[in-house]
């Protein structure tokens, strides 16, 4: 892949010279050349899952028989189980995912909660070269959301990153699918957030997707905010780790999965800008006599009010950590 042309980060040219050689789609990763390419490069696919018995098995199975069995690209699949209490974790390994509760990995630190500490967690109990990451709730999950995002990891030397591309529908409560309507929390927080103060990132199509893949010895280099700001600050801490330069995207094409409210998403809002504001203090690029609340009260219909605590803890690059001797499957 080229490299794009020196220009101010604030240039909206230079994402468009970024975007170019730095952009594909699924299908221009066909799987017998991503085998060649291959070489002795180990691939792990990281799944975090709460709840998920629903999805989660079709997608490990179908990881497993396309990039596993028919043409063996995958040597791990390993589904992180956070907290869930249905069979999440009894039909991913019936599926045949290794199974592990995030709460067995690295036990002697303390426990801590969300999204970013599963996937944190799912890096520490896997050992491949390149680690994959997909949501395991996607209802239209196909192989080519895994061997697209690894086309450009096995294919350049240079490409560190990879974060997928799609189109996200939106179902209404009546069955109604609106193209292009789902993402509103990328629309309305991540991705002013992104153009206002990291401009450099605003070609990434899907800030907060779940779809992504990188090397591990970029991985091991960044902190992983626990909860929902882990996608922004991911995106964030590799440009000024790694650079533009080393990040890619790839069309993954439609991707379809369930919804969360409007309050669940004010709460996952709330993370993403505790998540922005902590990388502009480290950057020293904001100064404040006191820190944001991590408070966010919010209504019901009835107007009825409940508090609820959007705190952002972090877990801390995986490099500086001596590496574990081992986990416990959990497949109960």
């Amino acid at each position: 892949m080229e490299t794009y042309t020196g220009r101010d980060a604030r240039d909206p040219a230079r994402v468009q010279d970024w975007l170019g050689p730095h952009s594909s789609t699924a299908v221009d990763w066909p799987l017998d050349a991503l085998l060649l390419a291959k070489g002795p490069t180990t691939v792990s696919v990281v799944l975090p899952a709460r709840d998920e018995e629903r999805t989660v098995g079709e997608i490990v199975s179908i990881i497993r028989r396309d990039l596993v069995e028919a043409v063996p690209l995958v040597d791990e699949i390993l589904v992180v189980d956070s907290r869930s209490t249905d069979a999440t974790a009894a039909r991913a390994a019936a599926a045949g995912a290794r199974v592990v509760h995030q709460d067995q990995v690295l036990p002697e630190l303390p426990p801590l909660s969300g999204k970013g500490e599963a996937l944190w967690k799912g890096l520490a109990a896997t050992t491949g070269d390149v680690v994959v990451f997909a949501d395991s709730d996607v209802r239209n999950f196909g192989a080519h959301f895994i061997s697209g995002l690894l086309g450009p990891l096995l294919t350049d030397p240079r490409i560190q990153f990879v974060k997928g591309a799609y189109e996200r529908p939106y179902t209404g409560p009546d069955g109604t699918v609106q193209r292009g309507a789902g993402g509103r929390v990328t629309e309305l927080v991540a991705r002013p957030l992104l153009n206002l103060y990291w401009p450099e990132l605003a070609g990434f199509v899907q800030p907060l997707g779940g779809e992504y893949a990188a090397r591990r010895t970029a991985l091991e280099r960044v902190p992983f905010a626990t909860e929902y700001g882990v996608e922004f600050g991911l995106l964030v801490d590799l440009l000024e780790t790694i650079g533009l330069d080393a990040m890619a995207q790839v069309d993954l094409g439609s991707r379809e999965h369930s919804h969360q409210s409007t309050t669940a998403l004010g709460r996952m809002a709330g993370q993403i800008i505790l998540t922005a504001w902590s990388r502009l203090e480290r950057q020293g690029r904001i100064v404040t006599s006191e820190p944001p609340s991590t408070g966010l009260l919010q209504f019901a219909p009835d107007r009825q009010a409940t508090w609820h605590d959007v705190s952002v803890a972090e877990r801390p690059p995986l490099a500086t950590l001596p590496r574990p001797a081992g986990v416990k499957e959990d497949v109960a």
